[in-house]
């Protein structure tokens, strides 16, 4: 595969620092250029944007196309690939698919020049994590057909950095390469950083032995949970990034090391922000629904796509990078917020709370109806066996009685990939579990 030559550290610093005016102008161009490239090809775009008047004269105009939502990319021809796609099949060269734990597994394929664009966004995040050649990159995940860490692990050999993977692996022998590689980083989704820590623990590893500098975390809000990141931290001797993507979508936000949040990587997406009241554009700080349009994929073009999203953008803030700003990074989905006797709870919010207490090894969430009330149900591991002064943190916080269960330890599920410790079993929610 041929990849497109990327942009030298210089070009992603000055696109990073652009003024909001002439990111808009470099936003509106790329996308009429894409829209020319993919249109009238694309049957799924050319059918959506019939009645739009094209090139758009300004960003502006962006409001009058219409949104894309995921179940309009599901097809039930040829196994469940997306519906946008632009142009032959035989001119894509990789096959992804999401995990379905939404519904139905949505296949994504990349031509080459897409999946080297892949490689270019990237380079912004390894910036950001201060990531050099030098560097071992070591990548825990299961290298199956979901995106994940995929692009990320090319585009670090591109970078010039050793990469190592670390697919098909029981979590002792991942410790065991992970100290004899050298590896510095470490990305992997933040479940799976404390489940290696777990395991560290229980057999007597010291973490900060490793050489281990840097995570970047994605595939869960935890990367941007404060209390997540300290636990991370603190057992690894080592610092933590958030990054964030979508296979139908492309990886558009990272974190940094200077607060707990995602830029908007807007050089190569548009975000726009709908406020959860209202619907209307949000204002700075306002919970939202991230919309996101992606301007470097042409062959899987998506546009005002619906992300589900929940976040608090900030245009206005003091950081070096100009990017829009999302203050706790992602706070939640709009499928997976509870709303227990009238109190709005994201998983986020219980995730910071529950890891708080260094001593919870791993809990779950249930949501369930009791009567004619909804009420939390929390069981947790516990090595000091004293549920009551969790359940007390809870009431404070959340402003609700909730009932917390000690269970045995090790009784709960661990995770590699996205953590499920959210149940809704409420009647009529069809019992789903949640990030």
């Amino acid at each position: 595969m041929q990849i497109m030559n990327l942009r030298t550290y210089e070009e992603r610093r000055r696109l990073e620092s652009l003024p909001p005016a002439e990111l808009r102008t470099f936003q509106l161009d790329r996308l009429n250029q894409m829209l020319a490239d993919i249109l009238p090809a694309n049957r799924f775009y050319a059918s959506k944007l019939a009645d739009v008047a094209l090139p758009l004269k300004s960003l502006d105009d962006l409001s009058k196309l219409p949104f894309t939502y995921k179940d309009e990319l599901l097809t039930t021809q040829n196994h469940g690939t997306a519906a946008n796609l632009t142009y032959p099949r035989e001119r894509y060269v990789r096959f992804h698919q999401t995990s379905g734990t939404r519904g139905r597994p949505l296949v994504v394929l990349d031509t080459a020049d897409d999946w080297g664009r892949w490689m270019d966004i990237w380079q912004h995040v390894f910036d950001a994590a201060e990531i050099a050649e030098a560097d071992g990159i070591f990548f825990a995940f299961s290298f199956g057909p979901y995106i994940g860490f995929w692009s990320a692990l090319e585009a670090a050999a591109e970078r010039g950095c050793m990469v190592v993977p670390g697919g098909g692996m029981s979590t002792p022998v991942r410790l065991e390469l992970l100290r004899h590689s050298g590896a510095s980083v470490v990305c992997c989704t933040p479940s799976y950083a404390l489940h290696m820590a777990e395991v560290a623990a229980e057999r007597k590893l010291d973490l900060r032995t490793f050489g281990v500098r840097t995570f970047v975390l994605a595939g869960e809000p935890g990367g941007s949970v404060p209390a997540v990141r300290a636990t991370i931290e603190r057992a690894w001797g080592a610092r933590v990034i958030d990054h964030a993507g979508a296979s139908e979508v492309g990886p558009w936000g990272f974190g940094d090391f200077t607060g707990e949040g995602l830029f908007i990587l807007e050089s190569d997406f548009i975000a726009e922000f709908l406020s959860i009241e209202t619907g209307a554009p949000a204002e700075d700080g306002e919970l939202s629904e991230l919309v996101i349009t992606s301007l470097f994929r042409h062959g899987l073009p998506i546009i005002r796509y619906r992300t589900g999203d929940l976040v608090r953008p900030l245009r206005e803030h003091a950081f070096p990078r100009r990017f829009a700003f999302l203050d706790g990074g992602v706070v939640g989905r709009t499928d997976d917020m509870f709303i227990i006797r009238g109190v709005n709870i994201f998983p986020s919010a219980l995730d910071q709370i529950l890891r708080g207490f260094p001593e919870v090894v791993e809990y779950r969430v249930t949501a369930r109806t009791r009567g004619a009330m909804d009420v939390l149900e929390v069981e947790i591991e516990d090595r000091l066996s004293l549920p009551d002064r969790v359940a007390d943190e809870l009431r404070i916080r959340l402003g609700l009685n909730v009932d917390v269960a000690l269970v045995p330890g090790g009784s709960l599920p661990r995770f590699e990939g996205k953590g499920r410790r959210f149940v809704d079993a409420r009647k009529g929610s069809g019992a789903r579990g949640q990030g």
